[in-house]
Formats: C-alpha cells, sequence, structure tokens
C-alpha cells in the first residue's frame, strides 16, 4: 500500500517501518498474515466493489496532494488486552504512533469514537495538534443500543443497527453487515466494544472542552441517529474556538456517505489555518 501512494504521488519519501513496540501498546496482537481475497464472496452472492482500491487512493490524493501529508493510524480496537481496552488506551496509543512518526503541527480527525479518541488525545496532549476535525464524535452523547439488546447470533438485528449508521441503508453493505457481524458473534470481541462502548460512556468531556484551544471543524450528519444534531451544537457552543457545517441526506459517517461534500469542507477549512492572518 505505501508503495502505491508513493508511485501516485511520485514522492521520493521513503517506506518507514515502525516496530510494534513503538507503534503499539503493550499487549498488541496481530495475524502475522493476510491475504485479501474476494473469491468467496464473488462465488456467494456475486459481489464486485464498486471502487477499487487505486480510484480510492488516486481520488484522496488528487483532492489534498498539493497541501497536506495525510497518515492514518489504524487504531488496535480490538487487538488491546482488556485492561486498555478503552477511550484513554487508545488515546495512549495515538500518542505513542504520533511520537514514533514524530508528528507535529498536526490536524487531528477522528469520526465517532475516534473523535472521542482525539479529543482525549488533544487535551492531554495538545502541544502536538494544530486543528480538530471531528464529524459524528462521542464525548458527550451518544446512541448506541436505542432501546433493545442484542442477541448472540441475531444477523438481522446487526444488519439494521449497521443501516442505522447510515442515511442510506445501502451504504450498509452486505459486506459490511458481514464484518460487522463476525466480530459480534465473538465472544472475546464483543467483550471488547462492549468495553469500549462503557469507557466512552463513562469519559464525558463536556466540563473539560472548554480547555481546546486550536481551531475545531464540526462536520456533521443532519440525519444522525447515533450522534444527533444537537450533540454537535453543544460541541460548538463547548469548544471556544469551533466552527459547525451540517451535511443534509447524510447519517452518521460524512466522509463515507459524502465524500465529495466532506471533502470541500474540510480542504476550505485547511486552506483557511494555512493563509496569513490579515491585519487591520
Amino acid at each position: 500500500l505505501a508503495e502505491i501512494v508513493k508511485a501516485r504521488t511520485g514522492s521520493s519519501s521513503p517506506v518507514e517501518f515502525v516496530p510494534y513496540d513503538k507503534a503499539y501498546e503493550e499487549g498488541f496482537e496481530d495475524m502475522p498474515r493476510r491475504v485479501p481475497d474476494l473469491s468467496k464472496i464473488r462465488q456467494l452472492v456475486g459481489y464486485e466493489p464498486k471502487v477499487q482500491l487505486d480510484e480510492i487512493i488516486t481520488k484522496v490524493i488528487e483532492y489534498f496532494r498539493n497541501h497536506n501529508r495525510v497518515v492514518v493510524p489504524l487504531l488496535p480496537l480490538l487487538e488491546m488486552d482488556i485492561l486498555n481496552t478503552s477511550v484513554g488506551g487508545l488515546a495512549k496509543y495515538v500518542h505513542k504512533f504520533m511520537e514514533a512518526m514524530d508528528l507535529k503541527d498536526v490536524h487531528l480527525l477522528g469520526n465517532s469514537l475516534g473523535g472521542h479518541v482525539a479529543l482525549v488525545h488533544t487535551l492531554k496532549h495538545p502541544e502536538r495538534v494544530k486543528s480538530l476535525i471531528l464529524t459524528g464524535s462521542s464525548g458527550l452523547f451518544e446512541n448506541g443500543m436505542g432501546d433493545s439488546y442484542p442477541k448472540r447470533g441475531d444477523y438481522e438485528y446487526i444488519r439494521k443497527k449497521t443501516e442505522l449508521t447510515f442515511y442510506d441503508p445501502k451504504v450498509a453493505t452486505k459486506e459490511l453487515v458481514d464484518e460487522v457481524y463476525s466480530i459480534t458473534n465473538n465472544r472475546i470481541k464483543a467483550i471488547k466494544i462492549i468495553a469500549l462502548a462503557k469507557s466512552a460512556i463513562r469519559n464525558n468531556l463536556g466540563e473539560e472542552l472548554n480547555q481546546i484551544k486550536q481551531p475545531t471543524l464540526l462536520v456533521w450528519g443532519n440525519n444522525d441517529t447515533i450522534t444527533p444534531p444537537f450533540v454537535a451544537r453543544e460541541f460548538n457552543k463547548l469548544i471556544p474556538n469551533s466552527e459547525l457545517h451540517f451535511v443534509d441526506k447524510c447519517g452518521h459517517a460524512p466522509m463515507m456517505e459524502v465524500p465529495e461534500e466532506f471533502n470541500a469542507i474540510l480542504h476550505k477549512f485547511l486552506k483557511k489555518l494555512s493563509e496569513p492572518a490579515t491585519v487591520r
């Protein structure tokens, strides 16, 4: 993947290997080998990806290549030991990752739980963060399970809950639902998901958000049922230097549902930060 990105950007940057003990929390475990293969799902349901990896990478690069360097840490949501499976544990992971990569003046972006992690990290380590971008962030309120609780192995429940994440239920493809179902049907992974959800509820940041001084962009779906629009307004009220943009016909994940509109809002925000202040 790194080599593909280098080729698309024409970059001469070296590909750096960051050892697990520097990039991950103690206790992190990962599978030794991955071989992506769509043959089984293609045989079973005739699935074909609509957007190829090269096209996704190219779209992102073409939009931001002249303006920003994009770094995407993969949060080990289900790989950490149970004691560190929390918002705080993930924030520590992000801090170690940024230290290992020596990242400074970072525009830190997070969606949902990722936004919560970004907020905690910024409160603890503001010196490395230049700005914050939050979409559908937890940290104040989130409607996770709603008024029901899932039964183990209830595929229909998982399908409906996955669809509720988006304005258009078609975004919740069978591949995505199958992935969520597989995770929730694994006892250890389910326990860790519950631990993360409880941690997010306990870790309410309402009294601390006024300490965030970084410029903050809030991009919210008008049809978000997990962190509804009133949550965005509350974030906007509590974070001093924040601006709020609502996106119509969009649920909990604007960057997935309306990527072009999301990119345009983000680009405008980052461009404004890079421009020199007007002297009057």
